[in-house]
This record gives C-alpha cells, sequence and structure tokens, in this order.
C-alpha cells in the first residue's frame, strides 16, 4: 500500500508514504488522482514535464498536487504515473551532463526547493471513469514527516510498526494532505 484514504467529513484526506521524501511525494501524487480516476488504469500516452520550486516542502507538495488538479482542468489530463521525482535546493541544479553545479537564476524569490519529475498519463475522454474531483490542495491538517517505522519496497509503513520486521529498514516519510472536493 503506498498511500491511505482517511475519514474525513467534507474533503478528501490521504496519508501517503515512502522510504525517501520523493517516493512520499509520488505516492502523494497518486492517492490525488485516486480521489478522482483509477490512476492505475491510465496508459502512459501523454507526458508533462514538471518543474516547481517552493520556499519549503509543505509549498512544493501543495504546488506539485495542484498541479495534477490544473492539468486536469486546462489540458484534460489524466496522471497515471510520476517519474524521475528529484527535490533539491533550488539555489543549485545539477548540469545535465552531471560535470558541475551552476546557479539557478531562475529560482522564485525566496525559493529554497525545486521539484522536477515527469508526468504521465492520458487524455480525459468520453470513456474515461471519474469518481471525484479535487478542487483544490490545502495546507490544513497537512504534515511531512519522517516516520519511525519499517517502510517496505511499497512504500507502506510494514510489520515493524508494531515490534516486527517487514523486510523493510527503519525509518521512512509519511505525507498527509487534505484536499477540497
Amino acid at each position: 500500500m503506498r498511500y491511505e484514504i482517511l475519514p474525513h467529513t467534507a474533503d478528501g484526506k490521504f496519508r501517503a508514504y515512502g522510504e525517501t521524501l520523493e517516493e512520499a511525494f509520488v505516492n502523494a501524487a497518486l492517492a490525488t488522482a485516486s480521489l478522482m480516476w483509477d490512476w492505475a488504469k491510465v496508459e502512459p500516452r501523454i507526458e508533462h514535464s514538471i518543474d516547481l520550486r517552493g520556499r519549503d516542502r509543505e509549498q512544493l507538495l501543495v504546488k506539485f498536487l495542484g498541479e495534477i488538479v490544473y492539468l486536469l482542468d486546462t489540458e484534460r489530463f489524466m496522471l497515471g504515473r510520476v517519474e524521475d521525482l528529484k527535490i533539491e535546493e533550488a539555489s543549485v541544479i545539477r548540469d545535465p551532463q552531471g560535470e558541475a553545479d551552476v546557479p539557478d537564476h531562475l529560482s522564485e524569490a525566496g525559493s529554497r526547493l525545486r521539484l522536477t519529475a515527469r508526468f504521465l498519463g492520458d487524455a480525459l475522454s468520453d470513456r474515461s471513469e471519474i469518481h471525484g474531483a479535487v478542487k483544490a490542495v490545502t495546507y490544513n491538517e497537512m504534515k511531512i514527516e519522517r516516520c519511525d517505522c519499517a517502510v517496505d519496497g511499497s512504500g507502506s509503513p510494514g510489520a515493524a510498526d508494531s515490534g516486527g520486521s517487514a523486510g523493510g529498514e527503519k525509518g521512512g516519510y509519511v505525507v498527509q494532505v487534505v484536499v477540497d472536493m
């Protein structure tokens, strides 16, 4: 399990897990999509490159998940997969050949972090099954924390939460998000 949908009175709420912060963000994106469609059934026919900056992890997560809503609203794009997600300090970016670091003069004022990723998915069509609509990502009840739990290969807490071992290493990340539906 990469994420779990949590009960909430009026909105959508979920918790996503990962061995790394990047994996937790990927799983948060899939959880967001799952509130609207079955992301696992979306064919990877279209690619969107994502390049965002934020002053902290929370702002970066809100912008990142907001891109899913924005691309659905503006380009009728349904997310099916997230690949190559990287989070790094915005003041330095890697040379594409990996030879040197160069200053990032494109950084927004006050932005400390940069997220790059590729969204793979397909266009919304008459045969698409939509079962919800996320209007916005909120900061309400948001958490991005290290967890003191075993995280298995699927990005979910394993049996070590109760003192056992699930074959995962101790430590990982948990991300909690509430979205307006």
